[in-house]
């Protein structure tokens, strides 16, 4: 009995000090949850006590794969063994077939992959390119859009919250309602070098816009000689049931961007363009040191291949909507956003934090949004549904 006491003291120190140890020398970013994550397979997550977690938070969004799927493992072990990294001086046969593997599984306008490192930088170069090719300056984004924290991404965010404190901000920026067709058209011209945004607003509460929204969107584009931007950083790579947004309501973008779940957790991004932006495109415009690196292309190349060969948006597509409909008939739900396993859950009670923490006591990982109402599902991709029933029956509990 004592041996056992002993060990039970030794192993919660064990995680006292991992969190110490991070809080005194890491940067304050997030507030963490108050436990230290050791080890991950498919859908679940370990603790360093050996708790086990239900994780429908992905990682935000990333581990689209699960995690530590043994084929994304075995082709990062197997590159590392062959080569972790050379920049994009020299060809390699990692960075080329995850190109072709990529442009592959995209629409058919979509022909030539920038890789970059993160989904900021992958929004920050198509604006980049969308003023170069234009010769405009001005950009139109969306109130609730989240595009990232680097400068030119942050001054297209939406959200204030985030650009709080933050000045001064890039210029040139102009911020419509969401799925408000007339507002849009007041502000889209002809100084206008491109229209950025989330297909679905995800940290703004997982909002969609209507089909009618996209179409015009398309339509005053056009009309304007602007580029339209889908920032597909997590409605990309299987999320929404398939590989990407675009192509939805038959309505193609100019650009789309990618990060988050592209490599099952490993850092890469990507803007992915049609011949006639890429043709525009001269050497020098556009570099990266780490983007595209050899470790990174080869989980990409994996992760393709595990969501064909694995099936994972037919299931992603048959599981989410039997798990709309459920959530549903919850009493005290009062809406359901989003689509596939980009899901947001909105409270009748008018906040979720409530919710997120009676499930992460019951050993259930979840997000919140900038809605407080909304709670947040980004899980991978490999998730069934007896673990959406351990889910359901938690959330219809609590």
């Amino acid at each position: 009995m004592a041996d056992l006491r002993k060990t039970i003291l030794t192993t919660e120190r064990q995680i006292e000090n991992i969190m110490e140890v991070e809080d005194r020398y890491q940067v304050a970013t997030y507030k963490k949850f108050p436990f230290a994550i050791e080890r991950g397979e498919d859908v679940w997550v370990y603790t360093s006590e050996g708790e086990r977690y239900l994780d429908l938070y992905g990682g935000h969004a990333v581990v689209s794969t699960g995690h530590s799927h043994p084929r994304v493992v075995r082709a990062i072990s197997e590159q590392a063994g062959q080569l972790i990294f050379y920049s994009n001086l020299v060809y390699n046969g990692a960075r080329a077939r995850a190109a072709k593997k990529l442009v592959e599984v995209a629409p058919d306008r979509f022909t030539r992959a920038f890789f970059v490192n993160s989904g900021t930088e992958a929004n920050e170069n198509a604006m980049k390119i969308a003023r170069k090719l234009t010769g405009r300056k001005n950009i139109i984004s969306f109130e609730g859009g989240f595009h990232g924290r680097t400068p030119g991404s942050l001054s297209a965010t939406g959200l204030p919250k985030y650009r709080e404190g933050v000045s001064p901000l890039l210029g040139h920026h102009v911020y419509a309602p969401f799925d408000d067709i007339e507002a849009l058209a007041d502000l889209l011209d002809e100084e206008t070098a491109a229209v950025i945004l989330e297909p679905i607003q995800s940290m703004g509460g997982v909002r969609m816009g209507s089909p009618d929204f996209y179409v015009a969107l398309r339509e005053m584009c056009d009309r304007a000689g602007a580029m339209l931007i889908y920032d597909e950083v997590q409605t990309g790579m299987g999320r929404t049931g398939e590989y990407f947004f675009a192509g939805r309501f038959d309505v193609l973008p100019d650009m789309v961007t990618l990060a988050k779940g592209i490599a099952s957790g490993v850092p890469i991004g990507a803007a992915l363009v049609g011949e006639e932006i890429a043709i525009e495109i001269k050497t020098g415009d556009l570099g990266t040191t780490f983007g595209g690196g050899p470790l990174a292309s080869a989980a990409l190349e994996a992760t393709i291949d595990v969501i064909r060969d694995e099936q994972l948006l037919e299931n992603v597509r048959a599981n989410s909507e039997r798990m709309f409909a459920e959530l549903t008939d919850i009493p005290s739900v009062e809406e359901v956003r989003g689509l596939g396993y980009l899901i947001g859950i909105k409270f009748k009670s008018g906040n979720a934090r409530p919710y997120q923490q009676a499930l992460l006591e019951s050993k259930i990982i979840t997000g919140l949004s900038d809605d407080a109402s909304v709670l947040r599902l980004l899980p991978p991709l490999t998730l069934r549904w007896p673990e959406i029933e351990v889910f359901l029956d938690e959330l219809s509990r609590v």
